[in-house]
């Protein structure tokens, strides 16, 4: 069945159409093709970043040069990212590091700042001036692991997400992982590095927090079976800013009835209701959350769930993807990406956008990751699947065209060898496009003829 073409993001009426589809399918005239957007991407003769005519870049930051603030380098695995305005036309930005203990740049542990010293992941938060360029750089969290993604609150603070469920002793580690800490990028000091453990201990991808109700969304990046659930946590403080999350609340986790597994839907519009079953144990002590018993009727699992926002105003909802699932890894279908949208008001559950079969993909156009809005209503959506890496945009009207893309396997002579792009995010007034190159670790701004 063609994929229909629904609102995904109520906020600048998006709706995603076949031409997405299309892009994740690898179809001739797809993404490489597209009419509309900025135009073809021409080679960068740096060899960093392929943009289309008119846009050009700046490096802010990249892995292994000193930090501005002297507590170190630059940490490596650049992952999910927020802007927050600054007044006066400045801008700061708060980036993940998603390091395990492996990594060869670690986030530098800082006083005040560091939750566990044997873990190498964390936070950087850098401010830019009315110009652009790079005033302030300094550590905002660290001691943290494995720091994937993770959803900006309505009080402006960032919550970083640990996609790692180790405990402490493993790996070296003094303390258990697995949390979201909130991080305040105009004073880290003010949130240092606590763990709100309400919100439970699990492989975290990403949050969104609905500006209304205040309920706090959770996806869960499980690779393997069980896969991981979707979450709501209900705040006892909700809205309360700065430090109310550490408060408590109750979690809770969906479940739909009839489905154990989200892979077998493939119709979009396909609507269900929608349950929310008390999670027997947060904290994980001894049973990972998706192993637990959540009683008669069982829960709802999704393989590779990811990206995770709001859209829209009171009447909104929460859109949250699934990166893929494969037969061969214990799903129950294969896809190659899931876009879905729950309705809290409805307590409704609804497939909008279904890509592949996963069998089906020819690269590139795969594993969509990352998404935040662009200036003109669309999308601008990050890759993270094999080959060269893009970045690609949706149109209002569902057209899809590349915005950007590294230079891996390009073969140009001296080309760097980008892995997936992470972070995507823009500026307060839409004129600038900050995306990170997750490896080697680099932050890009982008500026052009953005249409608003």
């Amino acid at each position: 069945m063609p994929v229909t073409r629904r609102s995904l993001l109520a906020a600048g009426g998006i709706a995603f159409g076949g031409a997405l589809g299309a892009l994740f399918a690898g179809s001739p005239g797809s993404a490489r093709a597209a009419k509309r957007g900025y135009g073809p991407l021409l080679p960068d003769p740096r060899g960093l970043l392929d943009l289309p005519a008119g846009f050009s870049y700046r490096v802010l930051s990249r892995a292994g040069d000193p930090l501005r603030s002297g507590e170190g380098t630059v940490p490596a695995n650049c992952d999910g990212m927020a802007a927050f305005g600054a007044g006066g036309g400045r801008v700061r930005l708060v980036r993940n590091h998603e390091n395990r203990v492996t990594a060869a740049l670690r986030v530098p542990a800082v006083h005040g700042l560091t939750y566990d010293p044997q873990a190498l992941g964390g936070c950087t938060a850098l401010e830019l001036g009315p110009d652009g360029r790079v005033t302030a750089e300094r550590v905002a969290l660290a001691g943290t692991a494995v720091n994937c993604a993770g959803g900006r609150t309505p009080w402006n603070t960032w919550l970083s997400c640990e996609e790692t469920e180790d405990r402490a002793g493993t790996s070296g580690y003094t303390r258990d992982h697995g949390y979201v800490f909130e991080v305040d990028p105009a004073d880290p000091h003010r949130s240092g590095a606590v763990p709100l453990t309400a919100m439970g201990r699990f492989a975290h991808e990403a949050v969104a927090v609905d500006p209304y109700r205040g309920v706090v969304y959770e996806t869960e990046d499980a690779f393997v079976r069980p896969f991981g659930l979707f979450y709501r946590f209900l705040p006892e403080r909700p809205l309360g800013g700065l430090g109310s999350l550490r408060a408590g609340g109750r979690l809770e986790a969906l479940r739909v009835p009839g489905v154990a597994d989200l892979s077998v839907v493939d119709e979009p519009g396909a609507e269900f209701p929608a349950q929310w079953v008390p999670v027997p144990d947060p904290s994980a002590a001894g049973t990972p959350i998706r192993h637990q018993d959540f009683g008669r009727g069982g829960i709802t699992h999704a393989q590779k769930l990811e990206g995770c926002y709001w859209g829209g105003g009171a009447g909104g909802g929460i859109h949250f993807v699934s990166s893929f699932a494969r037969r061969g890894e214990g799903a129950e279908a294969d896809h190659h990406g899931q876009v879905w949208f729950y309705d809290p008001l409805r307590g409704r559950l609804r497939l909008e956008v279904r890509f592949g079969p996963a069998s089906d993909v020819a690269l590139p156009g795969d594993s969509p990751d990352n998404i935040c809005l662009a200036p003109d209503g669309g999308l601008m959506v990050c890759e993270d699947g094999g080959g060269e890496q893009y970045v690609f945009g949706v149109t209002v009207s569902g057209e899809v065209y590349p915005m950007a893309r590294n230079a891996d396997d390009i073969g140009r002579p001296g080309a760097a060898e980008f892995g997936e792009f992470a972070g995507v995010t823009f500026s307060p007034d839409g004129r600038t496009m900050y995306v990170n190159a997750y490896a080697p670790g680099t932050t890009f701004a982008v500026t052009g003829p953005w249409q608003h």
